[in-house]
């Protein structure tokens, strides 16, 4: 009897903790000293798909960087870095108007997270019912936290209309959002919202701004490499040419 007791307990550990590990709803992994890559899934078309953000820890508390697409993991993700890192989150800031960018805004919002997005963001959000933030950025705005610097930057129309990406000079980090697509990828994914044929000259604005980049985050792809924007760069000159033809 106690023989089968400890192995029925023994099976329900190992399910519970290795089944986690394979199919986890939120994975935290390390970028480079105080940046961490957090990755939440939703399904679309029938199959999950990882959403990434990303956060920073300082000593004047976290930013995050985009919400999680999953609406059950808004608190896990500030419980996770609560325990991780004995911080609170003060900052969120979304990257466009899409939800696998605004989902959780609201949420951290009355939590007491100062959320940003850009005043075109904004405008768009309301226009499709999505949630939105409390403050708004009326041009590319440089954000100073503890001892780190970084700016927001508007380089055009791409994905959507009003997508940024975040750049730290400094530490040489992009975070590309969902504008930059993974080295794998076949095609620039979702063009539902997109400007076909501003998204190539967009890329390069990212490029002339972004110079050597030693870390580039994309939303839907793995980021572990820096090749992901020179491949987009391509795909997004083969979109203007068809399109334009």
């Amino acid at each position: 009897m106690r023989l089968l007791l400890f192995f029925l307990i023994f099976i329900f550990i190992h399910d519970s903790i290795f089944g986690q590990t394979e199919n986890p709803k939120l994975k935290i992994t390390p970028l480079t000293g105080d940046f961490y890559i957090y990755t939440t899934y939703s399904i679309y078309e029938g199959s999950p798909v990882p959403a990434n953000g990303m956060y920073l820890v300082t000593n004047e508390g976290v930013v995050v960087f985009d919400t999680p697409w999953d609406t059950t993991q808004f608190q896990p993700l500030l419980d996770s870095i609560k325990l991780k890192h004995h911080a609170d989150v003060k900052i969120c800031i979304a990257t466009h108007w899409h939800s696998d960018r605004t989902e959780g805004l609201e949420y951290y919002k009355q939590k007491g997270i100062k959320t940003y997005t850009t005043s075109l963001t904004d405008e768009w959000s309301k226009k499709n019912n999505k949630k939105r933030a409390e403050y708004l950025m009326t041009k590319d705005t440089v954000f100073n936290i503890g001892p780190y610097s970084f700016e927001t930057y508007y380089p055009g129309e791409g994905h959507t209309t009003d997508n940024i990406i975040v750049w730290f000079k400094d530490e040489k980090i992009l975070y590309g959002g969902c504008l930059i697509k993974g080295d794998d990828a076949e095609n620039l994914g979702y063009l539902g919202d997109a400007n076909k044929t501003a998204y190539y000259a967009t890329l390069k604005n990212v490029q002339k701004k972004c110079r050597h980049p030693k870390y580039i985050i994309v939303s839907h792809s793995d980021w572990d490499n820096n090749r992901s924007l020179n491949h987009s760069i391509k795909l997004a000159k083969a979109l203007k040419k068809e399109t334009e033809q």
